[in-house]
């Protein structure tokens, strides 16, 4: 999902997924910008990423990976986040589409695949390496892979240290369930404190806040992605419970006023510079919060209350890396990433991110930050569960998903009205892409074993 930094302006992927066919192949191609010359002696690659908008520090990384590279040339082209799902799908449909592709997870990269854009990476990358790599669960359809893990994205919930100690909470224990939290923000508002919340005006927070929340009522993956095959119903009250949660806390003014007028990352600043008691937030930010609050941001995992077995289980996403079917050299393209994986450029790419990659055999040992360290530990380390926002469908994510949440923020409507908002565009999904609700009941299969 989005996990754009840094104050950028909002996007939406999802638009991208339905925008592809509007762009030209020409456009996809204008940007190039090749950052090594070819070489007469190996075979080019082409690689389109995007990240560097999130993590600071990848372009450094794959400069200095390109230039130590001598079995090919490969020429990087950093993506607009607006672009990145267009321009791959545009170029596929033309045939030219780069031979290595960042991916989204989820069906960011899903739809590519049942488009036919994606190669399987077993039997192309080895599997000890490609395993390594932490492809997550939602890269699999079928018995194939389609994504190579580049770096994880822990999904999290963040609170400020300082203002619990006014409170008088214990900072070193967050609430654990909902009526802690609860209890916690009636103490933090008697001390004038804006207890929780963040900024909804580009709709992101909701789509963060329902993807930990669903998670409580759900025991599968394969169960959230029902909701849209018509196996379930979002009218059924613990579906649509993520949506009665940000009303409670509405009703009880625990959202901080200004929340409808401020982005998604302007407001997890306020908690950070010590303005707002909690929120929703991504691990690849909490280096750089962890330093600026002088290591008194605090992670946590949303507080139970939903009864699934999904509930209290910290949430792990991961950002990737596929292999285009356009690709002449997808053998030579699968060394290149294989190589990304070696150990040496697993250090390289820790020296210049500041953020570890997705290996599990990286040293995590090199994490000094005791913030991040906790919080990799029980984040990366421990059991997690797949991120449920990543199966929504881009028709439902823009009719429903964002601006439900925004409209219960605004007291506009109910949770329950949006549990109905919900289930009309998923039924107005499923009468215009049947062909698309067969692939998600087949994804459904793989997401519930």
């Amino acid at each position: 999902m989005t996990t754009k930094q840094n104050g950028s302006a909002g996007f939406s992927r999802r638009k991208l997924l339905q925008a592809s066919a509007g762009l030209g192949a020409g456009a996809a191609l204008g940007g190039l910008l090749p950052s090594l010359s070819a070489r007469a002696d190996a075979p080019t690659l082409n690689m389109w990423w995007w990240g560097e908008q999130e993590l600071p520090g990848l372009q450094a990384f794959l400069d200095d990976s390109v230039k130590a590279y001598s079995a090919a040339s490969v020429k990087t082209m950093l993506q607009d986040t607006a672009v990145v799902i267009s321009q791959f799908q545009t170029a596929a449909a033309a045939g030219n589409a780069p031979d290595i592709q960042y991916l989204w997870n989820g069906i960011y990269h899903m739809e590519s695949v049942w488009l036919g854009y994606l190669k399987p990476l077993n039997g192309l990358l080895k599997d000890d390496v490609l395993k390594a790599s932490q492809p997550t669960l939602l890269s699999h359809f079928g018995n194939n892979i389609y994504r190579m893990g580049w770096y994880p994205q822990p999904m999290i919930w963040i609170y400020n240290k300082d203002l619990f100690d006014k409170a008088g909470l214990d900072a070193d224990s967050p609430p654990k369930t909902w009526d802690e939290m609860l209890a916690a923000c009636d103490k933090l508002k008697a001390k004038g404190i804006e207890p929780c919340g963040g900024g909804i005006q580009d709709g992101y927070w909701g789509e963060w806040f329902f993807g930990h929340a669903l998670a409580q009522q759900i025991d599968s993956t394969g169960e959230a992605i029902d909701l849209f095959t018509g196996a379930r119903d979002f009218r059924d009250p613990k579906y649509y419970d993520p949506w009665t949660r940000i009303e409670e806390l509405r009703k009880h003014d625990f959202l901080n006023p200004d929340m409808s007028s401020l982005g998604l990352y302007p407001g997890i600043d306020l908690i950070v510079t010590g303005k707002l008691g909690m929120g929703v937030s991504v691990g690849a930010r909490v280096p750089a919060d962890s330093k600026t609050s002088k290591g008194r941001i605090g992670c946590m995992v949303m507080p139970v209350y939903g009864k699934g077995k999904m509930a209290g289980k910290p949430i792990l996403d991961s950002q990737g890396l596929g292999i285009s079917t356009n690709s002449k050299n997808p053998e030579a393209a699968a060394a290149f990433l294989e190589y990304l994986q070696s150990p040496e450029r697993l250090k390289v790419f820790w020296d210049k991110t500041g953020w570890i990659p997705a290996n599990s055999n990286f040293d995590t040992s090199v994490i000094e930050d005791e913030v991040v360290k906790s919080m990799w530990k029980s984040w990366g380390q421990s059991e997690n569960i797949p991120y449920v926002s990543n199966v929504v469908p881009g028709q439902f994510y823009e009719q429903a998903l964002l601006p439900a949440a925004q409209q219960v923020v605004q007291g506009q409507i109910t949770g329950e009205q949006a549990g109905e908002l919900a289930a009309k565009i998923a039924g107005e999904w499923r009468d215009f892409n049947p062909d698309m609700v067969e692939n998600y009941k087949k994804w459904a299969k793989d997401l519930s074993a």
